[in-house]
């Protein structure tokens, strides 16, 4: 195993060039297999989880759900902070920034970072949750590919950009996380429930994320300052991918059945105010969930 993991580095090193040694012993980054390995079982899961659950009752998870969220809340929120006033304070230069230029700020800013790569594996739980509840239409392709690749593009940017321009991404998705897991962790109580109104927003603030991250990504590639090229267009192209499947994802949910609403209301069909229609559940409760 050892002799696999060399030569699959070597492989790794003669693509993408030499490997932060600023990182090296730290917990699942000195070798790619266990990532993928936890990857791989992840995917497994989602396939065979609602096999086995097919039969079964949803499990309530409602006391588990609110201190998960919660948890996740409080990481997202450390990190953002952590990350804001390091750059801050450090002189982070915000058009770009290398890997090697501020020691102890670059420092701070990987320890962070490796939080933040740790914390993808930490999500999976999102998926998991879905499954024991029953809730398998909130499993989607998004939800996947995106808690499935950002686990693998993170321990790539760990070995590779630990900091320097990297932080911005993470400081961004991590603010975007302190809002949606706040709210999820709220929605897991009932009587709080009814009062929780911006779901719908999250995903604006996401595909704003998007937006902001893609731009600042750009000025990097505007100003140069010896971050490299190719992690940059990686970067634009996979914010462009979210970005896409994203959009998808807000007007499916949001804009179409909006505007089915209002035909339907147009038509002389309304709700009632217990959120049924003749006797149908509302899709209020339907609406998927996306992280």
């Amino acid at each position: 195993m050892e002799a696999f993991n060399h030569k699959l580095n070597t492989v790794f090193e003669s693509w993408m060039g030499p490997r932060d040694e600023r990182v090296r012993g730290w917990l699942l980054l000195d070798n790619y297999p266990p990532t993928l390995a936890l990857t791989v079982m992840y995917l497994l899961i989602v396939w065979m989880g609602p096999k086995y659950m097919k039969n079964r009752q949803p499990y309530s998870c409602r006391g588990i759900l609110v201190l998960y969220n919660l948890g996740l809340t409080l990481l997202s929120f450390y990190m953002v902070y952590e990350l804001v006033t390091a750059v801050w304070h450090g002189g982070y230069n915000f058009y770009c920034q290398d890997t090697h230029s501020a020691e102890e700020v670059d420092k701070k800013v990987m320890k962070v970072l490796w939080w933040y790569y740790f914390s993808k594996l930490i999500e999976f739980m999102d998926t998991f949750f879905f499954i024991l509840r029953k809730n398998n239409h909130q499993i989607t392709f998004l939800h996947i590919y995106h808690h499935a690749s950002m686990l693998n593009i993170w321990w790539f940017v760990m070995n590779w950009i630990p900091c320097g321009h990297s932080y911005f991404g993470a400081s961004l998705n991590s603010f975007v996380h302190v809002v949606m897991y706040s709210y999820y962790g709220l929605s897991a109580i009932p009587a709080i429930r009814p009062y929780l109104w911006w779901k719908k927003y999250i995903t604006q603030l996401q595909l704003i994320q998007f937006f902001l991250t893609i731009s600042q990504t750009m000025f990097a590639v505007i100003w140069p300052c010896g971050f490299p090229y190719g992690w940059l267009f990686f970067q634009i192209s996979y914010m462009f991918t979210l970005t896409i499947l994203f959009s998808n994802f807000y007007i499916q949910t949001y804009e179409k059945r909006s505007s089915s609403s209002k035909k339907e209301h147009q038509n002389g069909s309304s709700l009632s105010t217990n959120g049924h229609a003749n006797g149908t559940p509302s899709t209020e409760h339907k609406k998927l969930r996306v992280d």
